[in-house]
Formats: C-alpha cells, structure tokens, sequence
C-alpha cells in the first residue's frame, strides 16, 4: 500500500472549535454567510471524483482528513466523501490529495446540518462521525450537529443494513448521542471494543488518546 509522506505538507493552524454559527443550518441564519460553507443541493461526481462514480463511505467532521486519505489508500476501488466545516483543514486535505494524486477521496468544506440532499438514498455503505466537538456547557448543546435530524439524514443514504460508526472521548456526548438514536428508533447499537472495531484505520485523535491512556468510547450503528 502506498505510503505517504505527510511532513511534505506543512500543517494549518486549526481551531479546536469552529464559529459557532457553522453548526446551525444555513436557512436558520440572517445578514451576512461570507464565513459560511456552500450549500449543495446536487453535486456533478464527474467533478469530484476521478471515475465520476458517487461516494459509498462518507466522513462527516473529517478533520485534518489522514483516517479519510487512509482509508481511500485502502479501499480504492471505491469512492470516500468527508465534510469538514474548517476550510484550512479542508485546504490541506486538498493539498495532500493533489499532491498524491489520489483519484479516490475529496473533502467538501460543508456543514453536514444542511442535509445530504445530493446523496442518493440507500446508496452508502458506512459513515463515519468521531471526535465531534463536544460543546460541553449545557447552553451550547444547541450546537451539537448530531440530531434527530442529521440521523434522519444519515438513515435515509445508507443501505440496508448500512453502519454509522462513532467516537468519542467525551462520556456526555456519548450520552446525548446515545439519547439521539434512542429518540430516533431506527438504528440498532453495541459499544465495541478494539478487538471488535471493524475499521483498519485509526484517526489521529484516536491515536492521540492510546498515547495519552485518555478512554474513548466506540459505537457501530446498523440501520434498521
């Protein structure tokens, strides 16, 4: 397998947290967007990816984006979308997947709480959503982007018996998100271990975390 050489490209400075303002719908602001990511409602594969086929795996919040290239590097019969609402990062993973010439994987600077309406439904295999920003003060949980409505979302474009894969390292947003699906119904779900975690690729935070003995906690979604 290829192996790439990330000292070659220089890394951003990123914000733990984003504006507070990408979290909520684009329909929900007033005045002034220039900050604010595109909103798509179709989009032309035939642009984005080399073999103008849609995407089957999707990484919402992708970050600086290595479990995304990772995972294209591995599976590269097929195509593999994330969304990240920091252009810097997403900047930089465009960086690394021109400069590697990867046909495979692309990053949208888009905010997942818009929707997925240019995926067509029952068409991915897995999505991913780790690490996401955990917004812990009770007054900010209004901008958490993991929602009945995102779920909705997320259920509509996976198969039958596609998987939503998540992580974190926060017990209350494990919770509120485990209060989401139960609130939601139409997904089934275990806690899983590493030795029962389906997924060849570790993201850095993950990584982050084993060096640091910080716990984390992971979950498989499967559509019902």
């Amino acid at each position: 397998m290829k192996k790439i050489d990330y000292t070659k490209y220089p890394l951003p400075r990123i914000r733990h947290h984003a504006n507070p303002v990408l979290y909520f719908p684009l329909k929900q602001h007033k005045g002034n967007n220039f900050l604010y990511p595109p909103v798509y409602n179709k989009l032309d594969w035939s642009e984005i990816f080399a073999d103008g086929k849609p995407p089957a795996m999707l990484d919402i919040g992708c970050g600086l984006g290595r479990f995304l290239i990772e995972m294209s590097l591995i599976h590269k019969d097929i195509n593999i979308l994330g969304f990240e609402v920091r252009q810097s990062a997403v900047e930089w993973i465009e960086s690394v997947t021109s400069g590697e010439k990867l046909p495979n994987v692309k990053a949208l600077w888009y905010s997942a709480v818009n929707g997925l309406p240019f995926i067509r439904s029952g068409s991915i295999e897995k999505v991913f959503y780790f690490f996401p920003d955990p917004w812990v003060k009770k007054r900010h949980y209004k901008r958490r982007a993991f929602s009945v409505e995102l779920l909705a979302e997320i259920h509509r474009v996976l198969k039958s018996g596609g998987q939503l894969f998540l992580m974190t390292d926060v017990p209350e947003v494990d919770e509120f998100q485990r209060d989401v699906l139960d609130q939601y119904g139409k997904f089934s779900y275990r806690y899983v271990k590493q030795d029962q975690w389906e997924l060849p690729v570790d993201t850095n935070h993950e990584e982050f975390c084993i060096r640091k003995n910080i716990p984390f906690i992971r979950m498989i979604c499967k559509k019902i």
